[in-house]
């Protein structure tokens, strides 16, 4: 379980610069364990073990939440955000997830890339509309239940 660094109270600095409201800052990678617990070997080991286990368990659930009804990705997410208040490895995982979703959402806000959506979301929904008047011209509006039996 790397924390960045091999001595107590030690942590490793991005040198990667962010911006954040117009201020430039390093962002700081590794524990974020308090103070007291990144001081005791032992202790800093069991409060890496816990975030783990409970970092797993949330992305367990998300994982199950994939093919049932519920957020998944985002619980997904959300425990490897847990993970990153510990591993560094999560830190830069979720560090690449937010540049790619800031990217993707650029691109997506690019007016070229609209208005083709715009145009491939009417050609689909002009498609649908004629295939259900089809049906409907074809097999008239049936009720799934019978009112006049009751």
């Amino acid at each position: 379980m790397n924390t960045g660094s091999d001595e107590p109270g030690e942590v490793a600095v991005a040198a990667e610069k962010t911006q954040t409201d117009g201020v430039q800052g390093e962002q700081r990678l590794g524990s974020r364990a308090p103070a007291f617990i990144q001081a005791r070997r032992m202790l800093h080991l069991s409060w890496q073990v816990c975030v783990f286990v409970i970092g797993l368990a949330v992305v367990g659930v998300g994982i199950v939440m994939l093919p049932l009804p519920g957020p998944g990705w985002v619980v997904i997410f959300g425990g490897m955000a847990i993970w990153a208040t510990e591993f560094v490895w999560a830190q830069l995982v979720l560090r690449w997830t937010k540049r790619k979703v800031t990217e993707a959402a650029q691109r997506a806000l690019d007016p070229k890339v609209r208005r083709r959506n715009i145009i491939l979301t009417s050609i689909g929904l002009v498609i649908i509309g004629v295939l259900a008047g089809i049906y409907l011209w074809k097999f008239g509006l049936v009720m799934p239940w019978k009112i006049k039996d009751q």
